[in-house]
Order: structure tokens, then sequence, then C-alpha cells
């Protein structure tokens, strides 16, 4: 079992930055991926950003530019600093820890509990 903590959700204007946090605990293997995932009101769940336990990086196309993902493998935490907010961006953001079995491979999946963002105009 794997139990993520997120924080650094709130209210922020357009064009501000925020940066949220995401710690696991528990069962932790060596090969993971962890990411965020977001969902609005009435829309689908969707992929922000992921980074896996070598390094590699995907983020959204909606984010490229303005978000960076980063990792703490020693505190197994990631981060995610977002930049230029727009009100799209509004959403309860998820944190998300998988297990890597495979190149493309992907094993248990963990979510935390969500934080929201929201982005006032």
């Amino acid at each position: 079992q794997v139990k993520l903590m997120e924080s650094g959700g709130g209210l922020v204007q357009v064009g501000g930055s925020l940066r949220l946090s995401c710690a696991a605990s528990g069962s932790i293997v060596s090969s993971n991926a962890m990411g965020w995932y977001r969902q609005a009101p009435g829309k689908q769940r969707e992929l922000v950003a992921e980074i896996t336990s070598g390094g590699i990086t995907n983020y959204a196309d909606s984010v490229k530019g303005r978000f960076t993902i980063s990792r703490d493998t020693a505190k197994n935490t990631v981060y995610l600093q977002m930049h230029s907010l727009k009100p799209e961006d509004t959403a309860v953001y998820y944190c998300n820890y998988q297990v890597v079995l495979g190149p493309t491979v992907r094993g248990r999946m963990y979510w935390g509990q969500g934080t929201q963002v929201t982005v006032s105009s």
C-alpha cells in the first residue's frame, strides 16, 4: 500500500504561480512514476505531468512551458511548479503513483485525496 499526501493548492490570480507537493509513503518500489492529474467540473480526469524514477518527464500539451515537474527521490516527493496560471487550469489536482513494470507497462496505481487549484480572473 502507498499513501500520498498532497499540499500546496489554493486560490491564485491569473498569471500567478503555485507549487504543489506530494509525498509518498509505504511500500515504495524503486521503479515508479509519480505525477499529477487534474479534474475540472464536468470533465474527465487528465494527465498534467509525470516523472519516472529514472527522471523521464511527460507533460500535457496545455501546460508545456508553464509547468515543471520534479522529484526528490530520497524523500519520495514530487513537485509541480506552476507558472502563468490560467482560469482553465482551475481543477482538483490529484497526485498519482504508479509502479513501472516495463517501458510501456504500468502496475498498481494509487491516488492522493486531491487539492483544489482555483485561478481567478
